[in-house]
């Protein structure tokens, strides 16, 4: 019996204080050069992860642990939100329209944060062919 397709993670974004730090440590680690992309309503630091993975994204902001939040893209924001809460968790930041898409981020009942994303239809996405990248857009 094959089971249901399950909603693929496709963008991670790394909260920190320390941003030439996180940039540097991961570059020499990983590979993973940091990019400054501007766009209208401000500049983000993307990263290119390579592979399947669309990317990610450093954002720096007070916060006393860094994090990583994966966000996990979702057919219906509002749903998968509400049936989060339904769940035990704790809705950090309800459906939020940005340019591309909706997104919204919930605590977990065990306490780890999880973001989900519904991209509009323009700026949905085709499958990645032959190991190339998704293209990045700011999730914001």
């Amino acid at each position: 019996m094959a089971s249901a397709p399950s909603n693929p993670v496709v963008h991670l974004e790394l909260h920190t204080g320390d941003l030439p730090r996180a940039c540097a440590f991961y570059a020499e680690l990983c590979g993973w050069r940091p990019e400054r992309i501007d766009v209208g309503s401000g500049t983000y630091w993307a990263l290119e992860l390579g592979g399947w993975f669309g990317g990610g994204e450093i954002v720096e902001c007070e916060t006393t642990r860094p994090l990583w939040l994966p966000y996990v893209e979702v057919s219906d924001i509002a749903e998968t939100t509400e049936c989060a809460r339904r769940l035990g968790a704790s809705v950090l930041l309800e459906p939020r329209e940005g340019p591309a898409g909706w997104r919204s981020v919930v605590a977990a009942p065990a306490g780890a944060e999880i973001a989900f994303w519904q991209p509009k239809e323009q700026h949905r996405e085709e499958p990645a062919r032959h190991g190339s990248g998704r293209s990045r857009q700011p999730l914001k």
